[in-house]
């Protein structure tokens, strides 16, 4: 199947795409398809995620795939949630970090308690659609730790790793993480028969 992976982010499509090597389906991204994406006003990452999934797949006319995920932290109050990549309206991923490290000033270890949450949704040009879910619960670090991974992996501890997602490697971050988890979901799925069959690139 040739399959359209809505995003331009280079971090989540390399970990999409090895999730989906075992099904051996042909991947594009937003780079191969530049056309303007709607803005995410949802209020929950499965509104977002099909809200992307859906547009892509009709202006492309191929199976797209979208995700959307985030970080909820429970001394925030589920922040920063569907807002995980526009935080503070912050530009960067090292702001976005700085900003929810102020937030969270005085709160201690045993209080930052947080999950990260990833929505996938496997749209089709006629309008079926999959739904895929997974979360991974850890603590907010008080200062980043780790080179690898995006977004807010380097403060983001994992305690049944004893790592930051930022301090794994692409295949251990893919065993423990939310996104991880709903990509395993959709290729059993796919494996075992039990989601729509494959359908071919259209003209």
């Amino acid at each position: 199947m040739h399959l359209l992976i809505a995003t331009s982010n280079p971090g989540k499509f390399r970990e999409l795409k090895e999730g989906l090597a075992p099904l051996g389906w042909t991947l594009f991204s937003l780079l191969d398809y530049p056309f303007k994406m709607p803005p995410e006003e949802g209020a929950t990452f499965e509104d977002n995620a099909v809200l992307k999934a859906a547009y892509a797949a009709k202006q492309s006319g191929l199976p797209t795939l979208a995700d959307d995920s985030g970080l909820e932290v429970a001394a925030l109050g589920g922040e920063p949630g569907v807002y995980s990549a526009r935080y503070g309206n912050k530009t960067t991923d090292v702001e976005r970090n700085v900003y929810l490290l102020e937030r969270l000033k005085g709160v201690p270890p045993g209080a930052r308690k947080a999950r990260f949450v990833a929505v996938l949704v496997l749209a089709y040009p006629d309008g079926y659609m999959e739904l895929y879910r997974g979360e991974t619960e850890g603590e907010i670090l008080e200062a980043p730790r780790g080179e690898w991974g995006f977004g807010y992996d380097p403060l983001f501890w994992v305690p049944e790793a004893g790592k930051t997602f930022a301090e794994m490697t692409l295949e251990e971050k893919a065993s423990y993480s939310h996104r991880g988890k709903a990509l395993r979901a959709l290729v059993e799925a796919h494996r075992l028969g039990l989601a729509r069959k494959e359908q071919p690139m259209q003209e």
